[in-house]
């Protein structure tokens, strides 16, 4: 099944995630994506804890060819350029200033293909008093203020990469919007998108809470206000608990739990006062949970309609029959290194996510020789190439 970027070619030219995330979703819409690494070693996710086809590298690259270039050397820029002239994007994860220097300014693209979309993602912006600064996922999420929403006394940094994902999906609904636009109107717009920004963008509502309402800021901002609670029970598995404001919530969970006394309590007898004594009331919701096992209390809350969740392990998320049902997760094959089990894209279209062919990340180079003969280049032209990557790997 064709998807709807079909026909769109994207240059890819990132490492780490920002980048790389943004290539992967256009590339699990259809879009062909043509990713260059540098020979000596490629795209630095690709050895990250050994080895050369990571699962950090094998998590966002799917879908893509790898060819390798030196951007240096006057044969690979002039490659480089031939592929510019070829594709409907190009984005880069270059810090500020390092396109100009390679002699690849946005006018310089812009003259080679008038019609490309040229989309720069960087650390804070191109220009201000950081624009120098290296920018990684813990350093946006701490700037934007977003660390302070889950950062507690003991200040331990922890959870996934959220700055750096987001920001490769906010790249790729800017370069989306960008591609629309140039099929309505031919004009070919420069998308630029940073962490920072994106982190920011990412959460507007404590910022308004906090500015409107004079919410205090912190860890407990959104949880209070929201009613949600962990309890552990006591086959010592943990349930998530997420009331909302909605006053049938709270009615049911005390029945659920069987603590119709909380109603009538007069810390907790309206949702203000609720919100204000907070880890009061998580403090009886635990006291209740460690009681009973959670299969008993799952099915209370299943039975008087409370929204909640087991927390599961990342093991457990596999076995889980919602996500079971959504066959949320794939395996893909690569020839040599063999089967991993990644994730679908978790868009639908006409209810299919139209994804069955998914094809593996690519090794370094893998699809070098098919790239450069794809844009005319003769079988001399490609051996110096192999020659000079040859030369670059081996340090000679």
């Amino acid at each position: 099944m064709a998807g709807p970027l079909d026909g769109i070619k994207i240059l890819e030219s990132t490492t780490m995630i920002t980048g790389p995330l943004a290539g992967q979703m256009l590339g699990d819409l259809g879009a062909e994506i043509t990713k260059v690494e540098t020979p000596k070693g490629g795209d630095l996710f690709r050895t990250f804890r050994g080895g050369t086809y990571s699962p950090y590298f094998c998590a966002y690259n799917r879908n893509k060819k790898s060819v390798a270039l030196d951007l240096r050397d006057d044969q690979g820029l002039d490659i480089y350029k031939k592929l510019v002239r070829e594709a409907d994007v190009l984005i880069e994860n270059f810090r500020p200033g390092v396109m100009d220097r390679l002699g690849l300014s946005s006018d310089v693209l812009k003259a080679l293909n008038p019609r490309l979309i040229q989309c720069s993602i960087t650390g804070f912006g191109p220009d201000g008093p950081y624009k120098k600064r290296p920018a990684y996922d813990t350093v946006a999420q701490a700037l934007s203020g977003m660390s302070s929403l889950f950062l507690g006394d003991d200040a331990q940094i922890t959870g996934p990469t959220l700055s750096d994902n987001l920001t490769g999906i906010f790249a790729c609904y800017g370069i989306q919007g960008a591609l629309l636009e140039r099929e309505r109107t031919g004009v070919a717009r420069r998308v630029e998108v940073n962490m920072l920004d994106s982190s920011i963008a990412f959460m507007p509502d404590p910022f308004l809470n906090a500015s409107l309402l004079g919410i205090e800021p912190g860890p407990l901002m959104r949880v209070k206000a929201s009613q949600s609670y962990a309890v552990r029970c006591a086959d010592n598995k943990m349930i998530a608990i997420h009331m909302s404001s909605q006053e049938k919530f709270w009615k049911a969970m005390q029945v659920s739990f069987e603590r119709e006394d909380l109603g009538t309590d007069p810390r907790f007898d309206d949702r203000v006062k609720r919100i204000d004594n907070y880890l009061e009331l998580a403090q009886e919701f635990r006291a209740t949970a460690a009681t009973k096992a959670s299969t008993y209390w799952m099915q209370r809350l299943e039975e008087n309609d409370v929204p909640h969740a087991p927390v599961n392990t990342l093991p457990e998320v596999y076995e889980d029959p919602q996500v079971k049902h959504l066959d949320t997760f794939v395996t893909i094959t690569h020839p040599e290194h063999g089967s991993y089990t990644g994730t679908r894209r978790p868009v639908y279209f006409d209810g299919s996510r139209g994804d069955q062919n998914l094809n593996p990340p690519p090794d370094l180079n893998e699809q070098g020789e098919e790239v450069l003969k794809s844009l005319g280049l003769s079988d001399d032209e490609i051996g110096t190439w192999n020659a000079h990557n040859k030369k670059l790997v081996s340090g000679a």
